[in-house]
């Protein structure tokens, strides 16, 4: 008999997890991860696991399978906050729920599961592992989740083929409905529990207060930057993939000044809450911040030219093939399907391999490209690769 060790999270996604591994006759053992302690930031009335612990431990009850905790929480700083305080320094925007993944869940906690001489671990996750042989080799293929309105394969953009080989997705196949079903019939405690929402294992979080922890307050100017400036004349006449990545870069004197914020390291490109600035005709946000200046450049309308650029780039050392056997070699190119954030359309592209990096050039302009967050591409529904975007 095979054993699976699931992280049982406290959700509905993971309890159901459990329960069909328990069905299809795995020795199930429940770790619960402990990652975070510290409450600043946190709002009021959103406890980040101590509900999520009690209803772990009643789901082990009810499938009679074996219930243990293990606390990451030094890792979790370590490996996860800790970097994301310094890309928000930086001016960048990480994405902590994929970092998450590639360090925490699918790393230090599969060496955790390891002490109960787990055979595979696995997740709520909604995604699918495909298994194939290609000249004698065995290949571990991530897929897409069967409901593409809950597919959660971006997250897991950072995963390698040794993660993937040790990894179960059994809920990968299923629609949440179903999910939800499974969950009632079973008489589960979660059944109708509401889903988690903000920073993995951190919960909903007031991100300035959140941030201010390390990141002082600093007063600036809000300028905003008029649609039809002259930076922006010649933005579809561009002859090749490195001009179309390259992001606009403001001065004070390229715009008006609008209002005061409380530090740019607080902002994101795309935001649009929390600039307090009103009398405008079209909603107001972020198209750029300088962060040595703490300066915020901002633009009317989702439509502003700032917000929308063709292409981006990701430095050589920011590449990740989930499939290696798939990278482009340098001077290589090749059509894609790509996503630049959480539940985004895929988007038709061309990629572009050259020594210093990736160039991703889309078929259309892209709303919000963000320094910081993961590009990940794919090619009818498996998740060859990704990194992190620089520009």
């Amino acid at each position: 008999m095979k054993r699976a060790v699931v992280g049982l999270s406290g959700g509905v996604d993971s309890s159901v997890a459990a329960c069909l591994l328990k069905q299809q006759d795995y020795d199930v053992i429940a770790l619960f991860m402990i990652n975070w302690h510290d409450t600043t930031g946190t709002l009021e009335g959103d406890c980040p696991w101590n509900d999520d612990l009690i209803f772990a431990e009643l789901v082990a009850r009810k499938l009679d399978i074996p219930f243990h905790t293990v606390d990451l929480s030094d890792q979790y700083r370590n490996r996860v906050v800790d970097y994301m305080f310094s890309e928000y320094e930086k001016g960048r925007t990480p994405n902590p729920d994929v970092l998450c993944n590639r360090e925490i869940k699918f790393d230090e906690f599969f060496a955790a599961a390891e002490k109960y001489d787990a055979d595979f671990v696995a997740t709520g996750h909604y995604c699918q592992k495909d298994t194939m042989a290609d000249n004698g080799q065995i290949r571990y293929r991530l897929m897409a989740g069967i409901d593409r309105t809950k597919d959660q394969s971006y997250f897991l953009c950072q995963l390698n083929q040794h993660q993937l080989s040790k990894a179960l997705f059994p809920i990968g196949h299923l629609w949440k409905k179903e999910v939800r079903k499974i969950a009632q019939e079973q008489a589960l405690p979660t059944a109708t529990k509401k889903d988690s929402q903000g920073i993995c294992f951190v919960g909903k979080v007031d991100l300035p207060t959140f941030l201010q922890q390390k990141l002082a307050p600093r007063r600036g100017k809000i300028i905003e930057i008029e649609k039809d400036h002259a930076l922006y004349q010649n933005g579809h006449q561009y002859e090749s993939v490195h001009e179309y990545a390259q992001p606009f870069h403001y001065s004070p004197n390229d715009g008006k000044e609008v209002g005061e914020h409380s530090g740019a390291h607080y902002f994101t490109i795309g935001q649009r809450k929390g600039l307090n600035v009103g009398g405008k005709q079209e909603p107001l946000f972020v198209i750029a911040t300088d962060i040595e200046k703490n300066v915020i450049y901002t633009g009317q309308g989702h439509d502003h030219p700032g917000l929308n650029r063709k292409a981006l780039f990701i430095p050589q050392h920011e590449i990740h093939w989930v499939r290696p056997d798939q990278a482009l070699d340098n001077g290589q190119q090749g059509r894609y399907e790509v996503r630049i954030r959480y539940r985004q359309p895929l988007q038709k592209a061309e990629l572009v391999k050259e020594d210093t990096g990736l160039y991703i050039l889309f078929d259309s302009p892209q709303r919000g490209i963000t320094p910081g967050q993961f590009a990940a591409w794919y090619r009818e529904g498996e998740l060859i690769g990704s990194g992190v975007i620089n520009g």
